[in-house]
């Protein structure tokens, strides 16, 4: 691509590909790429809004492209694509027949800049790409927008193993999905489990067994580990999982009933009885999975419920004839845009980082349908169909998953209109100047002062923000063991001291307005809670005073009530004497709710940090020492710490060890001791 400067700063792009910046053998590539977009002038004659965009429009060419409209801070306002950027964006300029929300939008346009592409079907690959990626605030947005997890069976060991994986397909093996959440591939791998017998276990763990585990005892590995299963007999239970996973399910239960009753002929009952309960746990896979309809090889299949200013998308995903699932999305859109709009916009931005299937399914046509067909079709290297069924099984199946859109929407919109009540009478309990968006609270956890770790949880209009969630792993040397108030100081300081670093000293001098409300979810906390008393509340406001944010956060304590009983919690603010609620007053179950999930969550924050310092290994931190030296020094020592106290002549007496890696070894523990 080549670049030119438009008059204030605009760039344009032509299409060819001699540009080093921007170092791509096609723009379908752009989703996996940060496009690198030169700065010019930014309008230096001052113009905003239309009379910017008006002169911008001058200089445009009718080739297709993406353009990006930033405000007066430099932010993106909206990322758009066109088919004609001088058509396209000349409608702004007009101010005719715009929404408010489109008029809120030009009016605070500042700058603008572009990029030309070869064709429509590119300019919408990089359109899905920056809007994820820059997140504008006028744009629809996908939220929760998690990677999908799959089923992986191994292909790199001798004996196979069987995981849940999500990520990058960087382990060599076979990848069964999308499944519509982690605990649907838990509950499914159970089963399997039950019905191949495959392992679970890591690899290091495979090779070091010596005699067969628990999962072998309970029916659910063949222990191939210690030769209980022949690599023949493994292997043929591996290809029967893929096979059931691909979706050739009817010939491995016809093999197994097959297998079973042969071997009730030959009255050998208790094989007959292991054939047996491999095929209940084939059955109860398939029962959890709901519809199954055979017209549906490989599709996902979306349908969208919009009102009351809330749009609900509830995806289903089928593959190789069978249901793994399904996931309700909530992006957040303009009110005044129409379901169509929406889910053509949600479309391009959820199967950006995704792979696709051959064919989706949709409750309702949308705008440039052929064009969304296309794309996906480009980036997958197949041909993909995109199409809204009137008749036969799809059309039952996209009227069940539009039921299931409408019932999830109902259930979202009751919960959001219950929060928002909450989130009300919360500011008039604690005499807030308004009502606050974003809620931190904070709670730590250790046992005598060990692994000690702090948590803070987020909540908002819509509830809990997991994605917001943060744990802090108590890092000071100088905090006595089981000092709260010094755990909590040092919580503070790193939160705060680090938000101010990024992200500057919040403005407070005007409450949130509804405009305020179409932005992101804010960086900076209204209130935040602390899971304590008088004692905690000193130590966090001589933090906050420190800092100079006494008046940019609102600190309120939450002390456990008589007898640690919930129900009598006191509360302490600043400038008012500590109080109670009563009883039953929803503010006070609501502010209960809050603590109990800061409590969850650094709870299992600080059992996650135990668990993973039980079960290292020092020989783990030696580099150059692998599952096979570390299990011959641990078969002729028998403990880490015996290894520790070895001489280098008796390292070396060891079977595969060197004279230096026995060095290595000794070095590390002397080393270590000397410090």
């Amino acid at each position: 691509m080549t670049g030119g400067k438009l008059p204030d700063g605009g760039i344009l792009y032509d299409g060819s590909e001699d540009d080093d910046d921007i170092a791509i053998d096609s723009v379908a590539e752009a989703p996996v790429l940060a496009v690198d977009w030169t700065e010019g002038n930014r309008n230096e004659n001052g113009l905003t809004g239309a009379e910017l965009i008006g002169e911008f429009v001058k200089q445009l060419p009718n080739s297709p492209g993406v353009y990006r409209m930033f405000n007066a801070d430099g932010d993106v306002l909206y990322v758009g694509k066109a088919r004609s950027l001088k058509k396209r964006v000349s409608n702004y300029a007009q101010g005719r027949g715009h929404s408010n929300r489109i008029v809120r939008m030009v009016r605070e346009t500042a700058n603008m800049e572009f990029v030309t592409t070869r064709t429509e079907v590119e300019a919408l690959l990089l359109e899905a790409n920056l809007i994820k990626r820059l997140r504008p605030r006028f744009n629809v947005l996908l939220r929760d927008d998690k990677s999908f997890p799959y089923i992986l069976i191994t292909g790199d060991s001798k004996a196979p193993a069987i995981y849940k994986h999500r990520g990058a397909r960087a382990k060599k093996g076979d990848y069964f999905g999308p499944f519509a959440s982690a605990s649907a591939v838990g509950r499914t791998i159970n089963s399997l489990q039950r019905a191949f017998l495959l392992r679970t276990c890591t690899d290091s763990v495979f090779e070091t067994r010596t005699r067969p585990c628990l999962l072998y005892q309970i029916k659910r590995c063949s222990g191939p580990c210690t030769g209980e299963v022949s690599e023949a007999g493994y292997a043929e239970l591996v290809s029967e999982a893929k096979d059931f996973l691909s979706g050739k399910s009817q010939n491995v239960k016809s093999s197994i009933a097959a297998a079973m009753n042969e071997a009730a002929e030959d009255l050998d009952f208790e094989r007959a009885a292991v054939y047996r309960d491999r095929l209940a746990a084939l059955s109860h896979v398939q029962s959890h999975q709901g519809i199954n309809p055979a017209s549906i090889e490989e599709a996902d299949i979306f349908a969208i419920h919009h009102e009351g200013g809330l749009t609900c998308i509830q995806v289903f995903f089928f593959r190789t004839g069978q249901n793994w699932g399904n996931r309700a999305y909530f992006p957040k859109a303009d009110p005044q845009m129409s379901s169509a709009e929406v889910l053509s916009a949600f479309l391009a931005q959820f199967y950006d980082d995704k792979p696709c299937p051959r064919q989706v399914l949709l409750s309702e046509t949308i705008e440039e349908q052929d064009l969304l067909a296309a794309a996906l079709s480009e980036r997958a290297g197949y041909r993909v169909t995109v199409l809204v069924p009137q008749r036969g099984d799809k059309k039952d199946v996209v009227d069940h998953v539009t039921a299931n859109a409408r019932e999830a929407h109902g259930r979202k919109l009751a919960e959001t209109a219950s929060q928002s009540r909450l989130l009300q009478g919360f500011a008039e309990t604690f005499a807030l100047p308004y009502v606050p968006r974003r809620i931190e609270i904070y709670d730590n956890s250790h046992i005598m002062g060990t692994n000690a770790v702090g948590g803070m949880v987020v909540a908002g209009p819509e509830g809990f923000v997991k994605g917001q969630y943060r744990k802090f792993n108590i890092k000071s040397t100088d905090i006595t063991p089981g000092d709260d108030f010094g755990m909590m100081r040092e919580v503070m300081t790193r939160r705060f001291s680090r938000l101010l670093k990024e992200e500057g000293k919040p403005d407070r001098s005007q409450p949130p307005t509804d405009e305020t409300a179409d932005t992101a979810f804010p960086a900076w906390p209204d209130v935040i809670l602390i899971d304590g008393g008088q004692g905690q509340m000193t130590a966090v406001r001589t933090i906050l005073e420190e800092l100079g944010i006494t008046d940019s956060v609102i600190a309120i304590g939450v002390a456990k009530g008589v007898d640690r009983d919930a129900g009598r919690e006191r509360f302490f603010a600043a400038g008012k004497a500590d109080f109670t609620l009563p009883p039953r007053d929803p503010v006070l179950y609501f502010v209960q709710r809050l603590r109990d999930e800061a409590h969850r969550f650094a709870i299992g924050s600080h059992r996650a940090r135990r668990k993973k310092e039980m079960v290292s290994n020092p020989l783990d931190e030696i580099a150059g020492i692998g599952p096979t030296r570390k299990r011959a020094l641990l078969q002729h020592f028998g403990t880490a710490k015996a290894v520790s106290r070895a001489g280098l002549t008796d390292l070396t007496a060891v079977d595969g060890i060197s004279e230096t890696v026995a060095r290595l070894v000794y070095n590390h523990f002397h080393e270590k001791a000397a410090d």
